[in-house]
């Protein structure tokens, strides 16, 4: 009990060490806000289509684990798959008389989302709790910001590739509603075996940002590619680790259908996505269940949890209004800076947004809009792309191919990321300027790349001296093989004279083949030019 009480004084005492968090006043003035006049309009129609076609309506609500060391409102680690019940505080497990104390961490992060995502910073912002049954949240309630929350009306505006070669890019915006923050819940372990479910509190209490979308999509391919979008957003700005898997990242769908300029059909909601392909997949599966429905003469089943007028919300009494500042001159006397989150510092450390990024790699370096978005999707490739820029002298648009081609079709063939490549971006760059000063031929290339992945200890110039594979630059001796190949194929020389210049590359293949690839081609197709007209 001495233990209990010593834990208790020293979260009250850590409470008031986050005063910076709060103004001091005696009273609070709530304001909810109770409609949206967004939802209140009709949706207007995405395409052209005719007064009977139904179309999908899609809205999401996105889960982010903030990347955070501890928990939203208690000291206790925050750590994947740890023992079960290993990192619960007495808060956590919802002890009488302890505090919830803020994590400022986790109101910057959520702060830095908003206006990754053009959000307005809501100075003023409240906690409620939201009462219903948690098997794994032993307070019975969770603390969110429901009702007035950190951040709202915002944009995230993504990309798709359309197109028969997927180089068409198309620029579309869904609208942010609200960005709040709140606490995770438990997780339930379900033994049949026993017939008995048992709760790990590990992840109860880990901080959240529920990012809430509009209905402004129509079909799963622009709901992933939103979701994708968002997904590298929060990598850039480090304020979710976005792994899915791990259930970093988690949304529900909510799905609809119905006839442009009609009201908006009844939805249902696809809950707990952890994959973007499964959220495309099932995005489309449900539109087209619903659609079925409809042309049945069937009646679509609201089956969303809906508002509970017995539990709903109440303010939470623990935590008084959360308070952010412009900037470092609005802060009251008295109040530590080092304590408050001041938006200014805030929006001035925003990294480089990935639609900014791709944009930049289009103009800065001539590449095609499908391949800045390669470069960007693969966490770690665009500074591997620019890295051997910097070691090389080859054309941006040559480089790329080489980093898209090669080195990422085996890096995924084995499951690797960019960061685990066994050829490092100076070393790719060494074999690209052996290729590009005529000491190896492109064929020639490609075999010293593979030697390398094998062999991450040696580099392009030593797999080259070893096997032999520098150009073969003596005129003589292509001379001799040139003249080799164009006795023993008189009807492709025949064809060549007749005007069919085509065919000379079948005898410059011939050449190669006969130098395992070593020869110089622009020499080769000098050669063969003279001894062909």
């Amino acid at each position: 009990m001495a233990a209990f009480c010593v834990a208790a004084s020293e979260l009250l005492h850590n409470m008031k060490q986050i005063s910076g968090f709060y103004p001091k006043a005696s009273c609070v003035i709530r304001r909810i806000r109770t409609t949206n006049p967004r939802c209140d309009s009709q949706i207007q129609p995405r395409a052209k289509s005719t007064p009977q076609q139904l179309v999908g309506v899609v809205g999401l609500e996105i889960h982010a684990q903030i990347n955070s060391s501890t928990k939203l409102f208690s000291g206790s680690s925050v750590r994947f798959s740890a023992p079960p019940n290993s990192l619960v505080s007495f808060f956590d497990a919802s002890l009488p008389g302890t505090l919830p104390v803020l994590n400022r961490r986790c109101v910057e992060a959520a702060v830095m989302t908003g206006l990754a995502l053009n959000c307005n910073i809501n100075r003023k912002s409240l906690f409620d709790r939201k009462h219903y049954f948690y098997a794994d949240l032993p307070a019975g309630y969770q603390i969110t910001q429901q009702r007035q929350p950190v951040a709202v009306d915002g944009t995230l505006t993504y990309s798709l590739l359309e197109g028969k070669k997927r180089s068409q890019v198309i620029r579309k915006n869904v609208h942010i509603k609200q960005i709040q923050l709140e606490q995770d819940s438990g997780k339930s372990l379900h033994d049949d075996v026993h017939s008995q479910t048992l709760i790990d509190l590990n992840r109860a209490g880990v901080g959240l940002m529920e990012l809430v979308m509009e209905p402004d999509m129509s079909c799963g391919e622009e709901a992933a590619a939103a979701v994708r979008e968002l997904q590298l957003i929060l990598q850039a700005l480090g304020t979710c680790q976005g792994n899915m898997s791990e259930g970093q990242l988690r949304v529900d769908a909510n799905v609809s259908v119905h006839r442009p300029g009609e009201p908006l059909g009844v939805r249902t909601e696809v809950k707990n996505i952890n994959s973007v392909r499964y959220l495309a997949r099932a995005i489309d599966y449900e539109i087209q269940r619903q659609i079925g429905i409809l042309q049945r003469g069937g009646t679509v089943q609201n089956e969303t949890r809906a508002y509970d007028s017995k539990s709903g919300f109440m303010p939470e009494p623990n935590l008084p209004p959360l308070i952010v500042y412009e900037d470092n001159a609005s802060l009251p006397a008295g109040i530590d800076a080092c304590q408050a989150v001041v938006v200014q510092k805030i929006k001035e450390g925003l990294p480089e947004l990935p639609s900014i990024k791709r944009d930049r790699l289009v103009q800065t370096y001539g590449i095609l809009p499908e391949h800045s978005f390669t470069l960007v999707n693969e966490d770690g490739l665009v500074e591997y792309f620019e890295a051997v820029l910097m070691a090389t002298k080859k054309e941006p648009r040559k480089v790329i191919g080489w980093v898209t081609n090669e080195l990422l079709g085996h890096l995924k063939q084995q499951d690797l990321s960019v960061s685990q490549s066994p050829i490092s971006p100076p070393a790719l760059a060494e074999l690209l300027e052996l290729q590009e000063t005529g000491h190896i031929s492109s064929s020639v290339a490609k075999q010293v790349f593979q030697k390398m992945w094998r062999s991450p200890g040696k580099t392009a110039a030593q797999i080259t001296q070893e096997h032999d594979l520098g150009l073969v630059s003596d005129t003589a001796q292509l001379h001799s093989i040139c003249q080799k190949v164009v006795d023993s194929h008189p009807d492709e020389v025949h064809a060549i004279r007749n005007g069919n210049k085509k065919v000379l590359n079948k005898l410059m293949g011939l050449v190669q083949k006969e130098t395992k690839g070593r020869a110089d081609p622009v020499l080769v197709r000098k050669i063969l030019q003279e001894k062909t007209s």
